[in-house]
């Protein structure tokens, strides 16, 4: 199981990898960013954004290029090329940090940029294909702590060599190539990952490919676009938070780089946390429906920062804090949670999008795939470092920080606008944690291609329950008027669910059911249908209809088939007679079956084998 990846040959050393790359990136950056901003260095607010624009450019330059090489060649090769370069690139910046070049250490920040940006499409495609399916959330959850664990730890040791005046060239200068050595060493032991698209042939023309890969996006489903932008756009904040951090610190909290070390430390293991939260509180599967609660968090994080900063007494002494002084300060505590609070709700929303990512995209094309995210997220923080520079002509550091806050309000109702699944999502997330217990057995459906879906009828929840259980979108025949149910019905047409009533009943809606149901089908969608037809009142599965051979006859494609387990007797059960339901909380099952090919589908075999994966468990 997932559970125990780290300690896994398949995982481990990529894991230790990309952990060293991103702890020695902030070691060095960290290091530079103090230095710019607490040292005697004209101009340090304009050196501060510039530096960040540095190192976030080349993601833009290069992604298009890196994605390319990352389909088209073996992925653990790659990686053992990218960081052997990375000692190349901190040695020369060894030798800025001693002769004490203030300008070649900001280049040297490019040349970072450029190793980063070829070496994330390798990062993100290559967890596909070591991971199985349901070990993906788990796996992005513990990159995502780690990388931010990394950035932690990266920042405490640079401002720990910040504190050693007398030495710190040395001591910096050692430690960026020692760790370099050590992410190589450690390169060399991740198993080899094919690679997905050999044939492809590079375009170098990265301005040209761009604009091809930024098409490519436009092809994707809008679910991985619009993710795509939502991950892009968390980048935006968390790049002015980053940023501005340490003249936050300085100018608001009057505090020193110990205090700028603990607000990092703090945002850091926020995200973290937030990141295995949302694995813990998913069992490990992909909900976007913590993509809205995420975005929530952020701005409240946002707000409550801004005021609890404003009711810190005010400091008339020209000494800054240090950490001690700094807890000492009534309402400090305040700000902590604040920023704890905003790095959590990061956690939330960004680890299921980017499972979604590697979820919904053509193998052959996810390397090029995570490099179109890369060039949207460097655009969006290259945007940021633009903004601020501009914002800070007429807005404080804190003012700047509220309005990103106040910004996100607007572009989540935008994004969740666009693509109602995640609000969806939302809604059916919030009714089954407090209704429900899903429990999943043998859930083994096929990835891709046109797919039917069959199973008992329980429950007017039903449809919620299985598109939570079941890891691929789906959409729902369903009796028209429950379709037409309030507050559901606003569920049922974000996802796409098919009403469909008896041909004598309403044969319009017949006919546009069946007509739908094939349109769908072609196109490589999966569909589940309750061919009983009805829900049961007794909690004794009714008779399989005719309407699923029909389909096949039109549009040929497998059927899988699923069953619910101990759901009969829940709240939105259908009862005869006034009969009130048994239970409020459920703790149910769904249990996967075979994949019945077209040739040997009829309506009493189907029957047949959900009656037996129900096992008399209603």
């Amino acid at each position: 199981m997932s559970s125990n990846l780290l300690i896994e040959k398949r995982f481990m050393p990529f894991f230790l990898t990309q952990f060293l790359g991103a702890f020695n990136d902030n070691i060095y950056k960290n290091t530079l960013m103090i230095m710019l901003t607490y040292q005697a260095i004209e101009n340090s607010a304009l050196l501060v954004n510039i530096s960040a624009l540095l190192f976030i450019l080349p993601f833009f330059l290069f992604s298009s290029l890196a994605g390319q090489i990352g389909d088209k060649f073996e992925k653990s090769k790659l990686i053992k090329i990218i960081k052997f370069f990375e000692i190349l690139i901190m040695s020369l910046g060894a030798t800025f940090f001693i002769i004490d070049f203030t300008y070649g250490l900001m280049a040297v920040l490019f040349l970072m940029g450029t190793q980063s940006a070829i070496f994330g499409p390798v990062k993100y495609s290559i967890i596909p294909q070591h991971l199985k399916h349901e070990e993906l959330l788990k796996g992005n959850a513990i990159v995502e702590t780690g990388t931010f664990i990394a950035i932690l730890l990266g920042t405490i040791y640079a401002g720990g060599i910040i504190q050693v005046e007398e030495n710190t060239a040395m001591l910096v200068s050692t430690s960026v190539i020692l760790f370099a050595v050590l992410g190589f060493i450690s390169s060399l032991f991740i198993p080899n990952a094919k690679a997905s698209n050999p044939e492809h042939k590079i375009n170098y023309n990265v301005f040209s490919e761009t604009f091809k890969m930024i098409k490519l996006m436009k092809e994707q489903k809008i679910s991985v676009s619009r993710s795509i932008l939502s991950i892009s756009w968390f980048w935006f904040i968390g790049a002015i938070f980053l940023t501005q951090m340490p003249l936050y610190a300085k100018e608001f909290l009057n505090g020193d780089e110990s205090v700028v070390i603990l607000l990092l430390t703090v945002f850091s293991l926020s995200i973290g946390f937030g990141s295995m939260l949302s694995e813990k509180l998913t069992d490990g599967d992909i909900e976007l429906g913590l993509v809205p609660i995420g975005a929530l968090g952020i701005t409240i994080g946002g707000v409550w920062m801004y005021f609890s900063t404003l009711a810190l007494p005010e400091n008339n002494t020209e000494t800054l804090l240090t950490i001690s002084e700094f807890f000492s300060v009534e309402g400090s505590l305040s700000v902590l949670a604040a920023m704890f609070f905003i790095g959590m709700s990061g956690g939330f929303y960004t680890v299921p999008l980017y499972t979604l990512i590697q979820i919904r995209t053509k193998e052959k094309e996810r390397s090029r795939v995570v490099a179109i995210n890369n060039i949207v997220n460097s655009l969006l923080m290259v945007i940021s470092a633009v903004y601020s520079i501009f914002a800070l002509n007429y807005l404080t550091i804190l003012e700047l920080l509220l309005s990103v806050a106040i910004l996100n309000v607007f572009v989540g109702i935008y994004i969740f606008t666009v693509v109602p699944e995640f609000a969806m999502r939302f809604l059916v997330f919030l009714i089954l944690k407090f209704m429900y217990r899903i429990r999943k057995k043998n859930i083994n459906i096929p990835k891709e291609g046109g797919l039917i879906i069959v199973g008992n009828h329980v429950s007017y929840m039903d449809a919620l329950i299985l598109s939570a259980a079941i890891p691929r979108p789906m959409r729902f025949v369903m009796y028209y008027k429950i379709f037409n149910i309030p507050v559901l019905n606003f569920i049922f047409k974000n996802t796409k669910a098919i009403p469909i009533a008896g041909v004598k009943e309403n044969k319009k809606v017949f006919d546009a059911a069946f007509d739908e149901i094939a349109k769908a089908l072609d196109n490589g969608e999966a569909i589940f249908i309750f061919p009983e037809g009805r829900l049961t009142t007794d909690g004794e599965m009714n008779v399989f209809k005719s309407g699923i051979e029909h389909i096949i006859q039109r549009t040929p494609v497998p059927v899988y088939t699923v069953a619910l387990q101990n759901l009969w007797g829940s709240f939105f059960c259908k009862t005869k007679g006034l009969k009130i339901p048994k239970r409020f909380y459920s703790k149910i099952n769904v249990v996967g079956g075979e994949v019945v090919q077209p040739e040997n589908v009829t309506k009493e075999h189907l029957e047949n084998i959900v009656k037996k994966l129900r096992n008399d468990k209603k």
